[in-house]
């Protein structure tokens, strides 16, 4: 019998049927005190457990306190859990049980935490485009069979909770604003106010309450998609509660188990991919309606983008005597003219540019990763004709994936006289024409018996010569009536003329 039901019980048999106490206890079987308690009893009991005794934890609790003031100064993911800690005092020698731990972890941290007052938050509610918020995660995926640590972008706009994620190899400030491009082109537009952390690619410096001097460059993108920049108070995440919110359940539905992909870019399309999927999910605030429907009705409220941000960091570097400047470990080729000189390296995240007087002279797609040497040969050319030698043991001409019927020229050429200064030639016309010239003039030579630079050259010159002009259709007022003769004895008329004069 319940508690309650008991107690319903003894109070009509006493005070409706006038029962005694003594006959009641009896036939309950319970002592009288505790039939004349309940006899008084009009409200449901309730009892509060005292302060269990921890005799076996008595003799490690100092340490215990001693690990718990320390950990509570770093960051929550380097705490701790209390089994972590169970296992650590088992290694100072305690023998007593786990539960015990975990009461006085809870206990410790209840007190520490201060009044419920300052854990208690208020609703939010905002308009259709008005914020969206940002944050930062790391995560572990397979990338072409290979672990590794990734970071990725977090989006989430507040009205309709619709999210976006894209994952990047850093946390660079690039990296921040292609994350701002992507996001604003699979929302179709751009909200009112951009909510972040105080992330040094942002914000600079942190002033007295909201009071922020932002990043010049990030300030570049803002006023570009013509959003406010808000950054939250240090160490309150819950200003920014929704995001960081998605953070963990992105971690547990797109990267729990593990995810294995063959690169970033095929990561990057699942990631869009389960992002609209995730949004046919029932709204937090509006369950009868999924997440794409109030997205739908958000997106006209964003403003509309004009155009794409180009977002790229700027450093001035100098090229070495090899044409080349470092990136991020990394070095890139400059045309030969610029070595030496100080050139402007226009960094993002998918490409390197260099800028020399006001023109873009170089441009590579990006490496991540550590001393990797990236040349383009085109840019060593001019030093390849004055010296020709370096052909066959310059690193960029070996890396330099040519077509099979140029590299079965190129081989048998490279085995004449002055075989390489003949094939650098043929590289020069090349340079102007292009390589597809080249290609067709080997394939032509290779059906032949002779096999030299000047067969192919020939070749090449037969097919970039111009073509005939084709013949023109003159009216019939501008044609000649009478058209001269070719008449050769004039020219015997200027020679009696020329010997009479000598």
């Amino acid at each position: 019998m319940l508690l309650m039901d008991l107690i319903a019980e003894i109070r009509r048999r006493h005070l409706v049927r006038h029962e005694s106490i003594s006959s009641i206890a009896r036939d309950l079987k319970l002592c009288r005190q505790t039939v004349r308690r309940h006899c008084r009893t009009e409200a449901q009991p309730s009892y509060q457990r005292s302060r269990q005794p921890t005799p076996m934890l008595g003799a490690v609790q100092q340490t215990l306190e001693t690990w718990l003031r320390t950990e509570g100064l770093l960051p929550k993911a380097q705490r701790r859990t209390a089994q972590r800690l169970f296992e650590g005092l088992q290694a100072e020698g305690y023998r007593g049980a786990y539960d015990s731990v975990q009461r006085f972890v809870r206990r410790w941290k209840a007190d520490k935490s201060g009044p419920a007052l300052a854990h208690a938050f208020i609703p939010l509610a905002f308009a259709p485009g008005e914020v969206c918020q940002f944050d930062w995660s790391h995560e572990h995926v397979e990338l072409g069979g290979v672990m590794q640590t990734i970071k990725v972008a977090h989006f989430r706009l507040t009205f309709s909770r619709q999210m976006f994620v894209v994952a990047y190899p850093r946390e660079t400030q690039e990296m921040v604003f292609d994350a701002h491009n992507r996001a604003f082109a699979f929302f179709g537009g751009v909200p009112q106010r951009m909510v972040y952390d105080n992330l040094k690619s942002v914000v600079e410096t942190i002033f007295t309450g909201k009071e922020r001097q932002f990043n010049r460059r990030f300030m570049v993108l803002a006023n570009h998609y013509l959003f406010e920049p808000v950054a939250c108070t240090p160490a309150s995440g819950w200003e920014k509660g929704q995001v960081e919110n998605q953070v963990g359940n992105i971690r547990e539905w797109l990267f729990t188990p593990l995810a294995r992909f063959i690169s970033f870019d095929a990561l990057n399309v699942w990631l869009a991919t389960r992002c609209r999927e995730l949004a046919q999910r029932k709204h937090p605030v509006t369950p009868e309606r999924s997440i794409a429907a109030c997205f739908a009705e958000e997106q006209p409220s964003l403003r509309q983008i004009t155009a794409t941000f180009d977002g790229y960091v700027e450093h001035m570097l100098r090229v070495s005597s090899t044409c080349l400047v470092a990136v991020d470990r990394n070095r890139y080729s400059v045309p030969a003219a610029f070595a030496g000189r100080a050139v402007s390296v226009r960094t993002s995240a998918a490409g390197v540019r260099i800028v020399a007087d006001g023109a873009i002279v170089a441009d590579h797609a990006r490496r991540y990763g550590r001393d990797q040497l990236i040349c383009d040969p085109w840019h060593y050319l001019p030093i390849l004709e004055r010296k020709p030698g370096a052909l066959r043991n310059g690193v960029p001409f070996q890396q330099w994936d040519l077509p099979t019927p140029i590299r079965l020229v190129r081989d048998r050429i490279l085995k004449q006289p002055k075989g390489d200064r003949a094939f650098v030639e043929l590289l020069m016309m090349a340079r102007e024409f292009g390589l597809e010239p080249l290609q067709v003039a080997c394939e032509l030579v290779l059906d032949g018996n002779v096999i030299t630079a000047a067969v192919v050259l020939n070749e090449m010159r037969r097919l970039v010569a111009p073509s005939t002009p084709a013949m023109l259709n003159v009216p019939d007022m501008l044609k000649l009536q009478t058209e001269p003769r070719a008449d050769c004895g004039r020219y015997d008329h200027l020679r009696e003329v020329s010997h009479v004069i000598h």
